[in-house]
């Protein structure tokens, strides 16, 4: 199963190494402009690489 990854993911979910995280066009809110948000596709996150490496 592939699942379709927003503009503002760095990764897909379950992926080690990355995390949930608010999205920072949105503020988590899910909208922009009384539109779902481009950057995470409505959903308020986005799943990016945390820690070093």
């Amino acid at each position: 199963m592939n699942t379709p990854l927003n503009p503002g993911d760095e990764a897909p979910p379950g992926t080690p190494g990355s995390g949930e995280d608010v999205c920072p066009a949105c503020h988590g809110s899910g909208k922009q402009d009384g539109k779902p948000c481009p950057n995470c596709g409505g959903s308020g996150t986005i799943q990016e690489g945390i820690g070093g490496g």
